[in-house]
């Protein structure tokens, strides 16, 4: 597949998402490709396309409105993963009646930054307070929800776990194979110790992380796909654990959806971490379904999505 659009400019051509300019024609053409436009979905919205600045990076986000919404939910992606791989939760959200914000994370999709690194998580806690302010800056309505895949999901716990009641987010908080350390942590983290001080970082394995035969084909030929993991993205990830795990509990009673068959994080491990966390979360687990669970099969969106609208 071939894309019509250029990220950088792109990027350049924006302006600040609350100023809800028309979409320009390579922001129309990048809507197309990665079916964000949603041509299929019932619901009549509004998009906007737009940026922000938060820790030096600019970063884009996109608005989806429908006519009548009835809350927010804040969209954040995993690592590697950008805006335009989430269709089918956009799509969801909307049938919700939800206005839906989201933006790609620094070094991610249309974002600036270098490519999948990170020097610090809590460049991702000005990400997310960033894109609280975008929302904020449209007037979306309340109950502001937030909804996470993987790496997207430690954003939240963190925000959750360390922001008490001074948070914005007054509705659910809503956690996709949520990030807090990875499969096989020790081995990784034993690589990274030898091999940091030699090299910048090593070249990406795509895997089969859903069960939709179509995904992983795509990924692989999507053009904003990083190639390497970063040596500094698993080091911040090792200071960011420790955050995590020496963090007090919360009173939040988040909704985890958790496939077994999940190759990229130790979710056993995970979820035993975020019932010591949290007040009881509502957790779902699918024997069958694998990481990437915003674009599992539909056989299996069909089984969390309604899980997670009965909390709305």
């Amino acid at each position: 597949m071939t894309s019509t659009f250029h990220p950088d400019q792109l990027r350049a051509s924006l302006s600040s998402l609350s100023e809800c300019r028309p979409l320009c024609e390579q922001g129309a053409a990048y809507q197309r490709f990665y079916g964000l436009d949603l041509p299929g979905c019932a619901v009549r919205f509004d998009t906007h396309l737009g940026l922000f600045e938060a820790e030096g990076f600019e970063l884009v986000c996109q608005a989806w409105i429908p006519r009548q919404p009835r809350g927010t939910l804040i969209l954040l992606h995993g690592y590697y993963d950008h805006m335009g791989l989430f269709r089918h939760v956009i799509e969801w959200a909307l049938g919700c009646a939800l206005a839906v914000v989201s933006c790609d994370l620094p070094g991610h999709g249309l974002s600036s930054g270098p490519r999948a690194s990170i020097q610090d998580f809590a460049h991702y806690q000005s990400t997310l307070d960033g894109l609280l302010a975008q929302a904020a800056s449209l007037a979306l309505p309340r109950p502001w929800h937030v909804l996470g895949q993987s790496t997207g999901g430690a954003i939240i716990i963190d925000h959750a776990l360390h922001n008490g009641g001074k948070s914005p987010v007054d509705g659910r908080l809503m956690l996709l194979a949520p990030l807090v350390r990875p499969r096989a942590w020790a081995r990784s983290r034993l690589s990274y110790r030898v091999l940091n001080p030699f090299v910048d970082g090593i070249a990406r394995r795509f895997s089969e992380n859903t069960n939709d035969p179509a995904f992983l084909p795509f990924l692989r030929a999507d053009p904003l796909q990083p190639l390497r993991l970063p040596t500094a993205w698993v080091g911040a990830l090792v200071q960011w654990i420790n955050r995590i795990e020496a963090a007090p509990a919360s009173k939040h009673t988040p909704l985890i959806v958790q496939g077994e068959q999940d190759m990229t994080v130790d979710w056993r491990y995970n979820l035993r971490v975020l019932e010591r966390k949290f007040n009881q979360p509502e957790v779902l687990r699918l024997p069958a379904a694998r990481h990437h669970l915003a674009n599992e099969a539909l056989s299996i969106r069909e089984q969390y999505l309604p899980f997670l609208e009965r909390y709305l």
